[in-house]
């Protein structure tokens, strides 16, 4: 266990807690020079890094607010378990609770297709998994980045673990793996599918690690609009995404075009079929520019084959599950889409930044209510801008990562993680978070290893005599070929 240690420069600087500025105050002759704090632990190899957290004292205007475990009316030092870094607990919880609806809606979305991925327009509960991932990563970066020893070193750590993420991403979703039922791996590179969900997480943190590294202003932060000036680089870096994703979606024509499907598994000949467009900001499944630029830049034959749309009504006779095709169904219901394209990952950024600005609240106000108080306004006004451009024609769609969805599912991250926040932080309400924690911790393995159908895919191996007597057979997932 470590012990804390506070030194002054000199002897007779003295602190005292000022309630009202929500700071402690150094005085005397040495008032000038700063107390620094040194921790003391018993493993010399850690480098641990304290959070500063000033709670509220009897006389503090929180006074309303319940104190957290610990607290004793002033102002405390907190370390992690693990002889970390200190870090809110409402993060790990938020992702967790993340890690846990996207399980739920993996698994359950098939019996209730209500709370399954939209086949077009609309969210439902599925919709909701990616942007509090993004989200969360853009919270996590502000904290991650609040003290830099030297940019340079930062910005290559954050290339590397983009690349990582990017690389790990073209191996489990590239089809490399086959799924459920199918022993075979491998996969053609003329084929290979280049987008997927790591690879717009590795995008998206990459663009705002590096602008939390280097467009931050040094003025100092007390209160909401000198908050926006400090950081009105980053602002202002957003809103020219946000411009070039509406310019691309609505200014950009989209011609005709065609696909090849194979009239049979077993025949190499092809079908060819022409989509009709020769339109500007469409939004339907067949003529948008997001699914024009994937097929220009990266090519038809690297998108994602199993289209969201094919669930659809014009798509499915069982909609708004995938079946048969209906007899008058349109010629682009089997064509490839990627809902992780390159001009939907636009967006994606976006929600990312929005993160950083709730990561910057937590860096730079201590009072729990300054806090929420900072959160709630955003939330509220994102949601409320997002439901307008919705009803004005502006759908929310997840698969174009469409303005208004970017709007409605940032906003409620917001403030899921205002609750969170309020219920582990403040409350101290953390008997129940225990799973939720280690599901946060450990988000990018669970993800690995349920979502991507990884652990499946290695329990499939071990079978008796034949590979259809498997273990996932014998337990009931996946019926026998």
């Amino acid at each position: 266990m470590g012990s804390y240690q506070l030194i002054r420069e000199k002897k007779d600087a003295r602190l005292r807690w000022d309630p009202q500025q929500g700071d402690v105050i150094v005085e005397g002759e040495g008032k000038n020079l700063s107390p620094r704090i040194e921790v003391i632990t018993s493993d010399a190899t850690s480098n641990n890094d304290l959070e500063l957290s000033f709670q509220k004292s009897p006389t503090s205007p929180l006074s309303t607010l319940p104190k957290s475990s610990g607290d004793h009316g002033g102002p405390h030092f907190r370390k992690s378990k693990s002889g970390g870094s200190a870090r809110l607990l409402s993060l790990d919880i938020f992702r967790g609770i993340t890690v846990a609806l996207m399980i739920f809606v993996e698994y359950a979305g098939g019996i209730y297709p209500a709370i399954n991925h939209s086949p077009w327009d609309g969210i439902t509960l599925a919709d909701f998994v990616m942007p509090f991932f993004l989200f969360i990563v853009g919270v996590s970066l502000a904290l991650a980045y609040k003290n830099m020893p030297c940019r340079l070193t930062a910005t290559g750590k954050a290339i590397h673990r983009a690349l990582k993420l990017l690389i790990l991403g073209l191996f489990l979703q590239g089809g490399y793996f086959h799924g459920i039922k199918n022993l075979t791996y491998g996969v053609d590179v003329e084929r290979i599918r280049w987008m997927g969900i790591l690879q717009r997480i590795a995008i998206s943190f990459l663009l705002a690690a590096m602008c939390e590294i280097w467009l931050k202003g040094d003025n100092k932060v007390n209160s909401g609009q000198s908050l926006l000036k400090r950081y009105h680089q980053q602002w202002a870096m957003a809103i020219m995404v946000t411009a070039l994703y509406l310019s691309l979606f609505y200014g950009l024509y989209v011609p005709d075009w065609e696909y090849q499907m194979p009239m049979d598994i077993s025949s190499s000949e092809a079908k060819i079929f022409t989509v009709k467009c020769g339109v500007r900001g469409d939004s339907g499944p067949a003529c948008n520019a997001v699914g024009m630029i994937d097929r220009k830049i990266l090519g038809i034959q690297h998108l994602y084959a199993r289209a969201i749309y094919g669930r659809s009504k014009e798509c499915s006779v069982n909609s708004p599950n995938y079946g048969p095709l209906p007899l008058d169904a349109p010629s682009w219901c089997q064509a490839p889409f990627d809902p992780e394209g390159l001009l939907s990952s636009l967006m994606a950024i976006v929600t990312c930044f929005i993160g950083l600005h709730y990561g910057h609240i937590i860096v730079h106000f201590k009072d729990h209510r300054v806090r929420i108080q900072q959160w709630l306004v955003p939330s509220s006004c994102l949601v409320l801008l997002g439901v307008t451009c919705d009803c004005l024609g502006m759908h929310a769609n997840k698969v174009l990562y469409s303005f208004s969805y970017m709007c409605i599912t940032a906003g409620s991250a917001g403030f899921l993680f205002t609750a969170v926040y309020m219920m582990v932080d403040v409350w101290g309400y953390r008997h129940w978070t225990t799973i939720l924690k280690w599901m946060g911790t450990n988000a990018l393995l669970i993800y690995i290893l349920v979502s991507c159908n990884i652990l499946p895919v290695l329990l499939q191996g071990f079978y008796w005599r034949r590979p259809e007597n498997n273990i996932l057979t014998m337990i009931g997932v996946g019926p026998k070929k």
